[in-house]
């Protein structure tokens, strides 16, 4: 009971507007760009505190830490990194956790083009295949593992065409540029469903999990506005968003 009080405690001092709002610089997966705006907004409104995101790949992002990038937190689209900087003490340990449990989506903008076993990729019927650079983007590696599951990945590797991100490959998807292609979920769906165009929820077996993990970097181990976002990303508003995006959550 003691435990209980002294975490509410605690939750609610760190969402008590505060006097002097300070900033907190994020770096945000890609696929995770959507709900996180959601997310800063109302966080910001809950405790004053200012919320400046960049977002992108997390293999850029890995790099652009390691060099001395000013952000905060990480929140990653795979659980490899965050390790990793917690193992390099770039990371604080013990603040590691899995945010969201990506899913990966084959979609065309276009409707009637993706059917809903996938069969399209088999038949090969389209020119190009939009998808993120897999050494940087777990989505765009999970895509290559879903095509090697189905072994398509010789057959379809010459109308692939890679992105930096998986944000630029629905870029490329919607855009025209290449007919479908290989992004998360959270992208393409709205309320629970598919918001336009076709798509293909690729079975969970087909590829590795993705495990989306936030981590507490060194440059924000005291930073108030760090740990009130590092906090309120476990709150149930937070998670609520994070569902309406299409990720699972663990309990």
């Amino acid at each position: 009971m003691l435990r209980t009080l002294m975490l509410a405690c605690t939750w609610l001092w760190l969402l008590m507007p505060v006097v002097h709002a300070e900033e907190v610089h994020v770096a945000v997966a890609a696929n995770f760009t959507q709900p996180f705006k959601q997310i800063a907004a109302a966080f910001e409104q809950a405790t004053g505190h200012k919320v400046v995101a960049a977002f992108g790949s997390t293999g850029q992002f890995y790099a652009q830490i390691n060099n001395g990038a000013p952000f905060e937190i990480l929140l990653a689209a795979d659980a490899d990194t965050p390790a990793l900087l917690e193992k390099q003490k770039t990371a604080v340990a013990g603040t590691r956790f899995t945010y969201a449990r990506g899913k990966l989506v084959l979609w065309s903008a276009k409707p009637g083009v993706v059917d809903a076993q996938g069969e399209i990729l088999k038949k090969g019927a389209f020119e190009h295949l939009s998808l993120a650079n897999p050494k940087l983007a777990p989505y765009g590696l999970a895509g290559v593992q879903t095509m090697q599951k189905l072994g398509l990945e010789e057959a379809l590797r010459p109308k692939i065409v890679q992105a930096e991100n998986v944000n630029q490959a629905y870029q490329f998807i919607a855009s025209g540029n290449a007919l479908l292609g290989f992004v998360a979920l959270s992208q393409v769906v709205r309320n629970g469903q598919i918001a336009d165009g076709s798509a293909w929820i690729v079975p969970a077996d087909l590829y590795a999990p993705i495990l989306q993990d936030a981590v507490l970097l060194e440059k924000g181990r005291d930073h108030p506005a760090a740990l009130a976002l590092m906090t309120y990303l476990k709150s149930e508003p937070a998670r609520q968003v994070i569902r309406g995006y299409g990720y699972e959550l663990d309990r």
